[in-house]
Formats: C-alpha cells, sequence, structure tokens
C-alpha cells in the first residue's frame, strides 16, 4: 500500500482495478477525489460492504491468470535473459505459444 499513492500521482485513469488488498478508506478517498471508479472488492472485515462493479473485476482477473500462466516459462519469471532485447522478445514469443497450446 505505500507505493500506491507515488505510482498513481500524476497519471490520469478512469478507474482502479485491484484486488482486495488495496481496499483501504484512504485510497477510495483518493480515488473519489480524482473522479476515478475503484474496482476494488471489499474486504470480508468490512462493517459495511461497499458495491464495486463485478464484471470489470472479472476482467482484471483474467488478466492476473495470463501474467500468471506466462511466468509458469523460467526465463521471464527469473528474468535470465541477458539482454533486453531477448527478454522483449519472449514477452511476445510466450503469449504466442501459449495461444497455440
Amino acid at each position: 500500500m505505500k507505493g500506491v499513492a507515488p505510482l498513481i500521482k500524476g497519471v490520469s485513469f478512469a478507474a482502479l482495478l485491484a484486488d482486495k488488498a488495496f481496499d483501504a478508506n484512504w485510497l477510495l478517498e483518493a480515488l473519489d477525489n480524482r473522479g476515478a471508479t475503484a474496482v476494488i472488492p471489499p474486504k470480508s472485515n468490512r462493517v459495511v460492504q461497499r458495491e464495486y462493479d463485478e464484471g470489470a473485476y472479472c476482467g482484471w482477473h483474467l488478466v492476473e491468470n495470463d501474467f500468471t500462466r506466462i511466468k509458469e516459462f523460467r526465463g521471464i519469471a527469473t528474468r535470465y535473459d541477458k539482454t533486453d532485447n531477448s527478454y522483449a522478445a519472449n514477452w511476445n514469443l510466450v503469449p504466442a505459444l501459449i495461444a497455440a497450446r
């Protein structure tokens, strides 16, 4: 949570998609002040459960699943490649291999 504020500072966006770990009052208020929508499911220990866009959250979950599949490849997960170009090439090659399965 400490790194969220510097990351979103100066960046314009319409919505922030995140998991339950980012369900903090200060972040929700900051997003509301910016006019951005928070697509963050509420933690189970919240006294008042708030609404969120479950359809958009499902899309975030699919993206996370794709990154998990990509990280199954050792070269991506450990950044085994020596050069930036070969690492970037693997980021283009691995999704093609996954789609060909």
